[in-house]
């Protein structure tokens, strides 16, 4: 199928853009599928609350360092190949995750796991503008807002609902067939776009990349108290890595990251408000089966049900958003979003020790709704607001904010669990009541992510020159 100037005929358009969903499902999905399953996992392999974090951080932070390589890989290569070699990788990862029997093991293979989840995320945005006409970027986009959202949101419902009948490996599992399937239909449906050519730029991958995930080591490793001079060294080395990709970035014509685009205002504040929410996000996610299963009591399986009011909210508002988007100014409607998205979070961190699962509910159906009507019309501006020919630069920026702003949070977590597991009484009791205060103030610490991200995004709300 050759590239379309602009966008796909609707009947090819539509079997794109299923390929492209089921893909991005499987990749975003298991960024929060296994924090359900974090208590389970802690227990059958005999290793502390804190520690089985790295079950959600491996994913995490391997997404987080090849976000933007992939995403030029695309841009070098053409997008299709990078999309369906990704899904491979993320299948292959998927079954070595279900067959592991330690925590080292586990942790293993969800690092191959985030690098073929990091090579569909980063691609996926590009091929939306791709397929798509440009006068439809805003639908495109809010159907991309709508999977991602849907999907990180459902994770810990979806992964609920399989430890209620399946042990924990079966949430890697179900991945492998669906995945095989998706790789033949990808080959079948998406454009075949060449890349512009070149040589890829191996040195750049090699230093940013590595540069983020220093930092969310280096956060992790103080939850940890592994030393002052650890932590530093770490700090200081993604510092120079970070430089040296900066510098190299500036020095090449044809640079795997456009830096000039964030010169752009709109592009660069949208990337701010993306990351302080996926902040709160992460914050949330990792936090809440902590102190739904050892609060409230409930099982693995009533936790991920609680879950479920989150992303059905953004199923029903993201769409909206999207199509609004197109008519109504898109940091108007994020900043709304985000706003409700901060009392959202703000309930549930209130929430009493005898919470029904009513009052659970409803306050997660406030965050979703907060998050779907935020979501869409911040990532047609980050998008839209920058030239096509560096799709596949913004496509990288917008996956990476949000993967960097998820890890982030769950390192967060990781340190305050760590922190109460140090504190409280050397009872079972007394140890399960820390991780329930630490789970309330992770969610405070959300709910001010939120408001940050409200009120970066209301900087875009003053009038621009003309």
């Amino acid at each position: 199928m050759p590239r379309p100037s602009d966008g796909l005929p609707v009947r090819e358009r539509r079997f794109a853009v299923a390929v492209l969903v089921v893909g991005t499902v499987m990749a975003v999905l298991d960024g929060s599928i296994a924090n359900v399953a974090l208590p389970t996992i802690a227990r059958e392999l005999h290793v502390g609350a804190s520690a089985s974090v790295w079950v959600v951080n491996a994913y995490q932070l391997a997404v987080t360092a090849t976000l933007v390589a992939f995403a030029s890989l695309g841009e070098v290569r053409g997008y299709r190949g990078v999309y369906a070699c990704g899904i491979a990788l993320f299948t292959l990862g998927s079954l070595a995750c279900a067959l592991s029997h330690s925590l080292p093991a586990l942790v293993v293979a969800r690092i191959v796991q985030g690098l073929g989840g990091a090579a569909v995320m980063s691609t996926a945005p590009a091929v939306y503008r791709t397929i798509y006409p440009s006068a439809l970027l805003g639908r495109a986009v809010g159907i991309s807002a709508l999977t991602v959202a849907s999907a990180a949101s459902a994770g810990p419902a979806l992964g609920g609902a399989i430890l209620g009948v399946a042990p924990w490996p079966w949430l890697f599992a179900i991945n492998v067939p669906v995945g095989l399937a998706a790789v033949l239909f990808a080959w079948r449906a998406l454009p075949a776009g060449t890349g512009r050519g070149g040589a890829y730029d191996f040195p750049s991958a090699l230093l940013g990349g590595p540069a983020l995930a220093l930092f969310v080591v280096a956060l992790d490793g103080a939850g940890r108290r592994s030393g002052l001079a650890a932590t530093l060294g770490e700090l200081l080395a993604g510092i120079v890595l970070a430089v040296a990709f900066v510098v190299r970035q500036r020095s090449l014509p044809a640079p795997m990251l456009e830096l000039g685009i964030f010169r752009i205002p709109r592009f660069s504040l949208a990337a701010a408000t993306s990351l302080a929410s996926f902040l709160c996000q992460g914050l949330a996610f990792v936090a809440l089966p902590f102190l739904f299963q050892l609060g409230l009591g409930y099982s693995a399986f009533a936790s991920g049900a609680l879950f479920t009011s989150w992303p059905l909210a953004i199923a029903c508002v993201a769409p909206l958003a999207g199509g609004l988007s197109d008519r109504v100014a898109p940091p108007l409607l994020s900043t709304i979003g985000l706003g409700v998205l901060a009392a959202g979070v703000a309930l549930l961190a209130a929430l009493g020790p005898h919470a029904s699962a009513f009052d659970i509910v409803w306050r997660g159906a406030v965050c979703g709704a907060g998050f779907g009507f935020f979501q869409a019309p911040n990532n047609r501006e980050l998008m839209g607001s920058v030239p096509r020919e560096n799709s596949g630069s913004a496509s990288g920026v917008l996956a990476t904010v949000r993967v960097t702003g998820q890890s982030l949070g769950a390192a967060v977590v990781a340190i305050v669990l760590a922190s109460a597991s140090t504190a409280a009484p050397a009872t079972r009791v007394g140890h399960e009541a820390g991780i329930v205060a630490a789970s309330h103030l992770a969610l405070w610490l959300g709910a001010a992510c939120a408001c940050v991200a409200m009120l970066v995004s209301g900087l875009r709300l003053r009038k621009e020159p003309a």
